[in-house]
C-alpha cells in the first residue's frame, strides 16, 4: 500500500495513513523514536532558521520527530487536509493559532461559548498584547457580520460548544470570513474529524484537543491544529519552534494507536449516546436534554446537515441550581460505571456539573442577550455527559441509580 493522504475509506486512513513498515526491522507497528537529537550530516547554525526547505531528515525533536510527523500525517489525512501541527494539549494548540495570526493592533472575533482556556485567554491575554477581542453568539449570523472590522484577522469558533451543544453554521460564517479577508478557525473537539467535513465547510484551521476522542483512552494529553500546508508552516516556525508547545513522542505514538480505531469508536460512542439521551429525554426528573441527534435539540435542522457523527457528548438538565448540586452529589455518592470526572472523549463515560455562575467565572460573563440565549441551553447549570463505550442498558441503570 502506498502510504500518502490520498482518499481511502475511513478505517484505511485512520490505520495506515502516516504509517509504513519500518525500513531498518520492517516492524508492522510503527516505532517511537523517544531521542531528544538526531545525528546528521547537515552543515547548519543551531536554528531551525538555517534549515533549507524541504530538507530531508531529523535534527531535534522540538522541530520535527518521525513518531510526532507519524500522528500528524494521519490526523491530517483523517480531517483531509494538506498538513498539520501537534502540540502539546488542546490549549497549545488554540493559543498556536492566536499567537501564529494575532499580531498588536488585530481585531479577532470569538464565540462568546467557548472553552474556559480559550476564552479565559481571549478574556484575559489577547487584549493585555494590545489584540481587540470582540465575542459573539455564532449561531446569530447578523451579530457575526457585525462584530467584523476592517482589522479583523481571524474568527474562531466551535462546534458543537463546550458545554452546552450549541451548533455554528460553517458555511455560513466561512463566508463571511472570506468576504472580510479574515481566517475561519474551528474547535471541532466535540465533534472528532469524523464528525464534520470542516475543511469542505470552508474552515482555514481545524483544531482538536487529541487528548479526547482522537486519541481516544484518557491517557494521553495533546492537541492538533490541520490546514493548508503554508498556514501550517507558519504555525511550525512560530508556535512549536519559538514558543515550544511541542507534543511528546511517547504522546503521540500513544494518540496514534488510538486514532486507529477512531472510526469504529465514533460509530458506537454515537449509537450509545442516542440511546442514553433519548432515555433521559423521556425520564421526569430530567428537565432538558441537548443533544445533536435528538430532534428536540435548537438546531437540529442545522445537526442534520451539517455532521456527519453526532458524537457522544449530552447536556441535560435536572431543575434549578440547588437541584444540580443535589444530584450531582448523588452522583459521586452512587455512580458505579460512569466516572464522575472532567475530560470527555474518552472510552469511558465522564459525567461533570457545571452551574452557571461558576461557568461564568471562568469563560466570558455574558449579559443581555448572550446571557439569555446561554440559559437556552444551559439553564441554572448544567450535566455534561461523555458516553464512552460501555453498554447502553449499563450506563442507563447507571443514571437511573444516581438520579434517585
Amino acid at each position: 500500500m502506498t502510504h500518502t493522504n490520498r482518499p481511502a475509506g475511513p478505517m484505511t486512513t485512520a490505520i495506515h495513513a502516516g504509517e509504513a513498515p519500518d525500513p531498518t526491522t520492517q516492524a508492522s507497528a510503527p516505532p517511537l523514536h523517544m531521542s531528544s537529537t538526531f545525528v546528521t550530516d547537515q552543515v547548519a547554525g543551531f536554528s531551525a532558521h538555517d534549515l533549507e526547505d524541504g530538507a530531508e531528515g531529523y535534527l531535534y525533536t522540538r522541530w520535527d520527530n518521525p513518531t510526532v510527523a507519524m500522528l500528524e500525517k494521519k490526523i491530517a489525512a483523517m480531517q483531509g487536509t494538506e498538513a498539520c501541527l501537534c502540540t502539546a494539549s488542546g490549549m497549545a494548540a488554540a493559543s498556536a493559532i492566536f499567537f501564529t495570526f494575532l499580531s498588536a493592533g488585530d481585531h479577532v472575533v470569538v464565540s462568546d461559548v467557548s472553552y474556559a482556556g480559550v476564552a479565559e485567554l481571549a478574556r484575559d491575554t489577547l487584549p493585555r498584547m494590545g489584540i481587540e477581542v470582540s465575542v459573539v453568539n455564532m449561531s446569530d449570523l447578523v451579530a457575526v457580520a457585525a462584530a467584523i472590522r476592517p482589522n479583523t484577522r481571524l474568527i474562531h469558533t466551535e462546534t458543537p460548544v463546550n458545554p452546552i451543544g450549541r451548533l455554528t453554521d460553517l458555511a455560513a460564517v466561512s463566508k463571511l470570513a472570506r468576504e472580510a479577508g479574515a481566517l475561519l478557525s474551528c474547535d471541532a473537539t466535540f465533534a472528532s474529524p469524523l464528525g464534520i467535513d470542516a475543511l469542505g465547510l470552508g474552515v482555514d484551521l481545524t483544531m482538536h484537543s487529541i487528548t479526547k476522542y482522537i486519541g481516544g483512552h484518557g491517557d494521553a494529553l495533546g492537541g492538533a491544529v490541520a490546514g493548508r500546508a503554508d498556514l501550517i508552516a507558519r504555525m511550525r516556525a512560530e508556535a512549536a519552534i519559538h514558543h515550544g508547545g511541542v507534543l511528546s513522542p511517547f504522546n503521540a505514538w500513544l494518540i496514534a494507536r488510538g486514532a486507529s480505531t477512531l472510526p469504529l469508536r465514533m460509530r458506537a460512542h454515537e449509537a450509545g449516546a442516542q440511546a442514553v439521551a433519548e432515555w433521559l429525554e423521556g425520564d421526569p426528573r430530567v428537565t432538558r436534554v441537548i443533544y445533536p441527534g435528538l430532534a428536540s435539540h435548537p438546531q437540529a435542522e442545522l445537526a442534520a446537515r451539517q455532521m456527519t457523527n453526532s458524537s457522544g457528548m449530552i447536556s441535560f438538565q435536572v431543575g434549578d441550581a440547588a437541584a444540580g448540586e443535589r444530584v450531582a452529589q448523588q452522583m459521586i455518592d452512587r455512580l458505579g460505571v460512569i466516572h464522575y470526572a472532567v475530560s470527555l472523549g474518552h472510552h469511558r463515560s465522564l459525567v461533570f456539573w457545571m452551574g452557571t455562575e461558576a461557568l461564568m467565572d471562568t469563560s466570558f460573563r455574558l449579559e443581555g442577550a448572550q446571557l439569555e440565549d446561554y440559559r437556552t441551553y444551559a439553564g441554572d447549570g448544567i450535566f455534561r455527559l461523555s458516553v464512552g463505550l460501555e453498554d447502553a442498558e449499563d450506563l442507563i441503570a447507571d443514571l437511573d441509580r444516581a438520579l434517585g
